[in-house]
C-alpha cells in the first residue's frame, strides 16, 4: 500500500472543531488492519539504519504510532504527557496554541544524557506541541535523530519552525 493509498483512507471532516478548519480524521486508517500496518512500516522506514535508544510519543494520537515503533525498532518508549498525567518528577514546558497555551511533561528520569531519540505524533500542524517536545528532550540531554510524523499539513509551515531538523512525513496535504 502506498502513501497515496493512505491518504485516501484518511477522513476529511469539515467544520471539526470548529467552522472554517477542515479535520484530518486517522481513524478511518487505525481500523484498517492493512492501513494501520502500512502506516506504521513507512513512518519507519527512514529510521531503520539508526541507531535510537527512545522513541517518545506525545500525547495522545503519538501513543498510537510511538509504541509499536518503539518495539520494531528495539528501543525504549517514553510518553510526553498533558499536565498532571504522569506520577513522578516531572520537567514541564508551556506551549502556544492558536488559541491559547497548553502544558506538556516528561518525567525527569525519562532520558538519559546523549541517548538518541526519534520524537513522534501522528499528524505535524504548526509545530507547537513538538517545540515544546524537543525543549523537554533537550533539557534532559537526549540526541534527537528525527521526528516523525503520518500527516504533515504542509500550508501551515510547522517543518519551518523546526530548525532544520530532520522531519518525516508519510502523507503530506
Amino acid at each position: 500500500m502506498s502513501a497515496e493509498e493512505l491518504r485516501a483512507k484518511i477522513r476529511e471532516v469539515p467544520d471539526f472543531p470548529k467552522p472554517g478548519i477542515l479535520f484530518y480524521d486517522i481513524t478511518t486508517v487505525l481500523k484498517d488492519a492493512d492501513a494501520y500496518r502500512e502506516s506504521i512500516r513507512l513512518m519507519l522506514e527512514p529510521y531503520r539504519g539508526d541507531q535510537l535508544d527512545i522513541v517518545i510519543g506525545m500525547e495522545s494520537r503519538g501513543f498510537i504510532f510511538s509504541a509499536p515503533m518503539a518495539y520494531e525498532l528495539g528501543a525504549g518508549l517514553v510518553p510526553v504527557r498533558k499536565l498532571g498525567k504522569l506520577p513522578a518528577e516531572t520537567l514541564s514546558v508551556e506551549y502556544a496554541l492558536e488559541y491559547g497555551s497548553n502544558t506538556l511533561e516528561i518525567h525527569r528520569d525519562a532520558i538519559q544524557p546523549g541517548q538518541k531519540v526519534l520524537i513522534v505524533d501522528d499528524l505535524l500542524a504548526t509545530g507547537g506541541t513538538v517545540q515544546g517536545t524537543i525543549e523537554l528532550v533537550e533539557r534532559l540531554k537526549g540526541e534527537i535523530v528525527g521526528l516523525a510524523f503520518l500527516v504533515e499539513l504542509e500550508f501551515l509551515h510547522g517543518r519551518e519552525r523546526l530548525g532544520g531538523r530532520r522531519v518525516t512525513s508519510v502523507i503530506r496535504y
